[in-house]
């Protein structure tokens, strides 16, 4: 229980800490239901406004969002809100069952089974649209099953979405690459009422760099989906400054190896989350900083040292430090530089991209093909879950009004 840490919240009237989460979680209702007792109000409200609150207790970035926007943490310690979330919604998800709803006569694709997607075949299905879920892996979850490592999200909770997904008569075509033998014309052409669209980041972006090919570099999505099947010797480089590489120096760590992550900045301009940097530290992950990839061998990496300068618009910058490379040796390199979209799903449609390859949609969600909607990483580009699920919660809600003829067009 974490009725001492409730009993600490002020119950502000304007709270930061809701204003802060992307998903507006009313947490002084919820917190004020907590402490008189009222688990099942408050882990409705919970499930109602995000339907994997239970997963965003667990893998938010707190210490940016709702703790760390705690009026508490101006002269002491926040409120820890994530860990009373997931202590109602983890109990909440373990008992939630659903009777399958009566079909309302209309049909929706949805093309993607990470957060965006899921979300949106749960909020359909629940009022009655059959909906068909493709997704490229043989189990559904995208990221929170193939992205994000064990020791922060155990696969039980994804596992208990695909039951209820089942329940909720969702059904699942696994193993499908929408974009190869079926496209979404086809889809069009099969009458769907609506087609959404989240298959999310899931390309690594390249460094372009000579050697990258060689037979000891590897992605960290690759090697995230199964780093059982990595057969690393002592030694790995982490590239890059991120979550993602966070989570890959990590799970190497706890497979024994000798790990240190390259960034060619300092820690304060690292995007990971602190607490990530804090723990990799912690489990004996070293860091490099001010070092740059330049190029591969069949030995290790080639590093050039970097420093910061501020240009003349007065923001800072990082440049190469000209005669300053060296040769690390390692029997690893695993890059975790940034993630890009697929280009197999639009590959056989007209379906608009811009100029980063990423899906164009209005403010309602809607793509340049009638009836075709798309959200999450396929159209802001890799961001957080929660994110992915604030937006997909309302683009649920603009297909819904599609499908009745009642979305007023831009």
């Amino acid at each position: 229980m974490n009725i001492d840490e409730a009993n600490r919240c002020l119950l502000c009237k304007n709270a930061r800490c809701q204003a802060a989460c992307p998903i507006n979680t009313d947490i002084p209702k919820v917190i004020s239901l907590y402490k008189e007792g009222k688990y099942l109000e408050a882990q409705e409200i919970l499930f109602e406004n995000n339907p994997f609150s239970s997963v965003c207790s667990l893998v938010c970035d707190w210490d940016s969002q709702c703790k760390g926007n705690c009026i508490r943490g101006i002269k002491g310690d926040p409120i820890e809100f994530h860990k009373i979330e997931e202590e109602l919604s983890l109990d909440y998800l373990e008992k939630l069952h659903f009777e399958k709803p009566e079909l309302n006569g209309k049909t929706i694709a949805v093309v993607g089974g990470g957060p965006a997607g899921l979300t949106v075949a749960i909020i359909l299905a629940r009022k009655g649209y059959y909906v068909t879920l493709f997704d490229e892996a043989p189990r559904i979850g995208g990221v929170l099953r193939y992205g994000i490592p064990d020791f922060r999200l155990d696969k039980s909770i994804v596992d208990k979405y695909e039951v209820l997904l089942k329940e909720l008569g969702v059904v699942v075509r696994p193993n499908t690459l929408i974009g190869t033998v079926i496209t979404l014309d086809k889809l069009v052409e099969d009458g769907y009422d609506a087609i959404f669209v989240g298959t999310g980041a899931g390309k690594p972006k390249e460094l372009n760099i000579k050697g990258e090919s060689l037979g000891h570099i590897h992605y960290a999505i690759d090697y995230l989906r199964s780093p059982e099947t990595f057969d690393f010797k002592e030694k790995v480089i982490v590239i890059g400054g991120g979550n993602v590489a966070m989570d890959a120096a990590r799970t190497a760590k706890r497979q024994g190896k000798d790990v240190t992550v390259y960034y060619r900045k300092t820690f304060e301009n690292m995007p990971a989350n602190k607490p990530e940097i804090e723990e990799a530290i912690a489990e004996g992950v070293k860091f490099e900083m001010f070092k740059a990839p330049k190029e591969f061998t069949f030995d290790g990496a080639i590093f050039e040292d970097t420093e910061n300068y501020v240009d003349e618009n007065g923001k800072v910058q990082t440049k190469i430090i000209e005669g300053s490379k060296t040769l690390v040796k390692c029997d690893a390199v695993i890059i975790a530089v940034s993630q890009t979209t697929k280009k197999n799903l639009v590959s056989t449609s007209n379906i608009e991209l811009n100029k980063w390859g990423l899906l164009v949609t209005d403010s309602k969600g809607q793509t340049s093909m009638t009836g075709i909607f798309g959200s999450g990483d396929v159209v802001s580009g890799a961001k957080t879950v929660v994110n992915a699920i604030a937006t997909a919660k309302q683009i649920a809600k603009n297909m819904d009004l599609y499908c009745q003829g009642l979305l007023q067009n831009e």
